[in-house]
């Protein structure tokens, strides 16, 4: 079975194609970015608009497909910005209908642990989701995908992004905030903010901006003290929740996992406990639709040509999910 994936949460347009073995057939995104300020709703949609037709061609010419090569469609259902979500589910549907094959929608939350499970090769992990809209430490645990731990606020990603656009760094922040780190020689303690399992991060984001407009740090060492706070207490709730939970394998999932530095201190602390940790390549850690199609795929049994029962699910959790494919 070959099943195509087709990513609008948020920034990035995605369409992956895979099969039922995990062969990656091809993997085509575009992301929505800025000069300065941070993503508009509408705005993404635009974007994701003018790029879905191109995007699904290319992912085809890539996996040296047709349309009629397919057996399955599926597209993130949510959670996500409704008029990103509404673009690629008008996608899905328009590819499901010609090609004359069943749709499915997928909780892109899930899709993450999911695509790290394949490309990992982790049997029953811990993962640790921080993204630009979420932050989650996830595990499975009764019959579903329970949330341990969270954020009490925003995203870590939205939150770098928003420290990124008061210094003036576009968007995405992330990626420059890292490289800004890397020249950071001073610590400057910042408020660490973890209750019980969650995390957050509001108070600090005025404390960093409070700091910056002081002029008495420097944006390097202001950068360098965000992520060495923030990613210790992603470290902490996490291994807080392998202990637990008792599972001994940390995934990495998400936009923010890229981040070398984080991947630096889970793996510092998942070998204090003797536990393994894995890193999917970043294709697959960013927003992108192989992690929809392969959800797809074991999500088939639940795939209908029944488009009118078919919709978005712009605030669904994690916990929200029916994990009906274990």
């Amino acid at each position: 079975m070959i099943c195509l994936g087709i990513e609008s949460t948020a920034h990035t347009f995605g369409c992956g194609i895979i099969d039922g073995k995990g062969r990656i057939y091809a993997n085509v995104t575009d992301a929505y970015k800025t000069e300065k300020g941070g993503i508009h709703p509408t705005e993404a949609k635009l974007h994701h608009e003018d790029v879905k037709d191109k995007i699904v061609e290319e992912a085809l010419k890539v996996a040296n497909l047709k349309l009629e090569d397919i057996d399955l469609v599926s597209f993130s259902q949510g959670p996500g910005l409704a008029p990103c979500l509404l673009v690629g589910l008008k996608k899905a549907k328009e590819l499901s209908k010609k090609a004359n094959v069943p749709l499915v929608g997928v909780n892109h939350c899930c899709a993450h642990l999911e695509i790290g499970k394949l490309m990992t090769k982790a049997i029953d992990p811990i993962l640790l989701y921080p993204s630009g809209a979420n932050t989650q430490v996830i595990a499975y645990d009764g019959g579903k995908y329970r949330v341990f731990g969270e954020t009490l606020d925003q995203g870590v990603g939205n939150f770098i992004d928003a420290f990124a656009r008061y210094i003036g760094l576009g968007f995405p922040g992330g990626p420059k905030i890292e490289k800004l780190a890397l020249d950071g020689k001073n610590y400057i303690e910042l408020p660490y903010v973890v209750k019980g399992m969650d995390v957050s991060f509001s108070g600090l984001l005025t404390n960093l901006k409070q700091k910056y407009d002081s002029k008495k740090y420097s944006v390097e060492d202001l950068a360098f003290s965000l992520q060495e706070t923030v990613f210790a207490m992603l470290v902490e709730v996490s291994e807080r929740a392998m202990a637990h939970t008792g599972k001994d394998e940390l995934v990495l999932g998400g936009g923010v996992a890229c981040n070398k530095r984080l991947q630096q201190m889970c793996r510092i602390m998942c070998e204090e406990r003797n536990a393994k940790f894995f890193v999917p390549p970043n294709e697959v850690l960013v927003d992108n639709g192989i992690q929809i199609a392969w959800l797809g795929i074991l999500q088939k049994k639940e795939a209908t040509k029944d488009y009118d029962k078919i919709d978005i699910k712009p605030y669904e959790r994690t916990d929200d999910a029916e994990v009906k494919w274990r």
